[in-house]
């Protein structure tokens, strides 16, 4: 390289890092990252919370849209070059088309900037229009519960996914690979049969309504399927493990998934998140019955202990103590019950996470439960049965394309008389039967101005960015 040539790009390293410098103080970046568990609708919420940033004619609970002092939003490149760009044109025309379909769900990182103008507040706005720059991170839910794994070593992690589901039929099969299964040399057939047989027990659980389901990258792999990081499994631990033998080997590999996965990307990816939604589908659990619900608030606790957003914890120490501020625990698919009772939805949502609700409040996170719909798929309708009249809803049936009415049950005032059942290990609910239906999105018909219909999309958008705005 010629003198020149140095001066060049010295010269452009220094006016590239004055840019960024003058754009922190002059432009402010809210930095969002949205996480769930699996089919909790991360990918719909973004679509359409974007949406309606951009056309804010149903946004009447975020104070800056009603006062009219979001003067313009658009959407720009993300700062990341080498994260890939959220697909939001893709998904609002899945969502808007003339066939309307759900678009697919999460299965790596990706990220979006959006921008607003912003009109000054205050008596005399003696400052001109300030621009704030939203960045939304998306992640597999899957990966989120690996969190979980850090404080554990591969005994502790054994133990407790063993016990779990020493009584679950989908896990018939891995319990019987490990009866008579002796410990030796190592030998890679045995542990990719290992890790195929949990593999299949992680893809059973989750169709049959479990959320915790670790590790989560064996549900989505990507460009490391088939690597040793990926292959080993949970084991009993032998009295003696033999030094090159197959715990010892399996114990080695979990550490390096740990350190070499885990560890990366919760780094790389929450250096700068100051805000966080997490998505949860109570209805499915609940549906589901008393073990999925209690599988989920075991889960989502575990993963929000190791968290610890505001002060100290081990994300702290992964990303250099940055502070997670406001975190939102949002119920989706409210539309799918009547209005009356989407307030005992988050009542249970609420209960259901109040230990960890109580560590990030007692850390300094402010935090906020509620029941949302990022995309209104029904429409309220009154039902007769013997001579009652029941309040449902009524939507697309996404097996059939025919429109049908849906009470979902009546869900208690009083979440303990779900959770506690679902803490005793109860075999199915004793006073309530609960069902959802998988509906379609319904054809849409929006106005010049108006974003994706929603059920307070605008209350959780307040929640999360109101202050900044």
């Amino acid at each position: 390289m010629g003198v020149t040539e140095f001066a060049q790009d010295l010269a452009h390293g220094v006016e590239t890092r004055v840019s960024a410098l003058s754009g922190a103080f002059l432009d402010p970046v809210i930095r969002l990252g949205v996480t769930g568990l699996a089919r909790a609708g991360k990918t719909v919420f973004i679509t359409s919370l974007v949406s309606n940033l951009l056309d804010r004619g149903r946004m009447p609970q975020l104070r800056a849209a009603a006062d009219g002092r979001i003067e313009a939003a658009w959407l720009q490149p993300q700062p990341d070059d080498t994260i890939p760009r959220f697909d939001y044109e893709g998904h609002r025309a899945a969502l808007t088309g003339a066939s309307p379909h759900w678009p697919e769900s999460t299965r790596a990182v990706s990220e979006l900037r959006l921008s607003l103008r912003l009109r000054p507040a205050g008596l005399f706005g003696l400052t001109g229009p300030r621009k704030v720059h939203i960045d939304i991170i998306d992640y597999p839910g899957e990966w989120l519960l690996d969190l979980s794994l850090m404080d554990l070593s591969f005994q502790q992690w054994s133990e407790g996914v063993l016990a779990r589901v020493a009584l679950r039929d989908e896990a018939a099969g891995y319990r019987a690979s490990l009866q008579g299964l002796v410990e030796s040399g190592w030998d890679e057939p045995v542990a990719r049969r290992l890790a195929d047989g949990w593999r299949a027990v992680l893809v059973a659980l989750r169709k049959a309504g479990l959320s915790d389901v670790t590790p989560g990258r064996f549900l989505m792999p990507g460009e490391l399927e088939g690597s040793p990081a990926l292959t080993f499994a949970p084991l009993p631990r032998p009295e003696a493990p033999a030094r090159g033998g197959l715990w010892r080997e399996m114990e080695r590999r979990f550490e390096a998934y740990k350190a070499r996965v885990v560890r990366p990307f919760f780094r790389d990816h929450f250096a700068r998140i100051d805000r966080q939604v997490v998505l949860v589908d109570a209805l499915e659990a609940i549906h589901a019955g008393p073990a999925a619900l209690e599988d989920m608030r075991r889960a989502m606790a575990g993963v929000l202990q190791a968290f610890r957003p505001g002060r100290g914890g081990l994300l702290a120490e992964l990303i250099g103590g940055k502070r997670v501020d406001r975190i939102l625990f949002a119920a989706t698919r409210a539309d799918h019950l009547h209005h009356s009772q989407h307030a005992r939805l988050s009542a249970i949502l609420a209960a259901m996470l109040r230990e960890a609700r109580d560590r990030a409040d007692f850390a300094g996170a402010q935090t906020a439960a509620m029941a949302i719909a990022s995309l209104r798929a029904t429409t309220e309708v009154d039902l007769s049965r013997g001579g009652e009249t029941i309040p449902a809803v009524q939507g697309v049936l996404q097996a059939t394309g025919r429109t049908a009415a849906m009470y979902a049950g009546d869900l208690p005032t009083d979440p303990t008389r779900l959770l506690s059942p679902a803490r005793e290990g109860a075999a199915g609910w004793l006073d309530g039967d609960y069902a959802v239906m998988r509906l379609a999105p319904a054809p849409l018909d929006l106005a010049p101005g108006q974003g994706l219909p929603h059920i307070r999309l605008d209350r959780a958008a307040e929640f999360l960015l109101g202050d900044r705005l």
